[in-house]
């Protein structure tokens, strides 16, 4: 399998990902794991463009079965004020990384004969959307109850009323969270079109 890589970096980021959540920054309104989880969108890149979508497919199909077992386990570390990976977060995590990154692969294709940094720019940043608005609803969104009572309590501290990014009008924490993810996933989409060009080369060269 000449995409054996792509598979592997994308597991390891997924749980670099799981793990570095855990971090907090920022007075809480970022993890480090914002800073690795973008990195997903760039391996399905890379192997879109070298590989195609075929591969690419099973590269995220890969992450995303990593990403269950990862949440799985999360749910039974029990932490001091309840499990470290919330059952609405387990499901959440889920359904955007699946949803975001096959988006990524559609919009991808439909732009790959454009100039070279067309693609991955805006596949990432329609990805990154999508993966923010399903992760941080699913996760947090009081309207959303279909988990049961025990799992919205799990999650209540994200609706707390505070100040939007720490200084504009009071809102649910987790929109604070949820801004400040998807502006990660952003400059990292643009940071990353450094890295795209120079891996699609040399990848390319190795399989000509």
């Amino acid at each position: 399998m000449k995409f054996l890589p792509g598979v592997l970096a994308m597991a390891a980021t997924v749980v670099a990902s799981n793990i570095l959540v855990q971090f907090l920054i920022l007075d809480g309104i970022l993890t480090w794991g914002a800073f690795t989880y973008p990195i997903a969108f760039l391996i399905n890149e890379v192997t879109n463009r070298v590989y195609g979508p075929k591969a690419a497919r099973q590269v995220v199909f890969a992450g995303f079965v990593t990403g269950i077992i990862c949440s799985l386990i999360g749910t039974q570390i029990m932490l001091e004020f309840g499990p470290a990976v919330a059952t609405r977060t387990a499901w959440a995590s889920a359904i955007a990384f699946g949803a975001a990154q096959l988006l990524d692969i559609a919009v991808f294709n439909r732009l790959r004969t454009q100039v070279w940094w067309k693609a991955p720019l805006v596949s990432s940043v329609c990805g990154s959307v999508l993966d923010t608005i399903l992760f941080f609803t699913i996760s947090f969104a009081l309207f959303i109850t279909l988990f049961g009572p025990a799992a919205d309590a799990q999650i209540a501290w994200a609706s707390e009323a505070v100040p939007l990014l720490h200084i504009g009008p009071d809102m649910p924490l987790w929109v604070s969270l949820a801004i400040a993810d998807w502006s990660v996933k952003i400059l990292i989409a643009l940071l990353a079109l450094v890295p795209f060009r120079s891996l699609v080369r040399y990848l390319s060269a190795r399989t000509a």
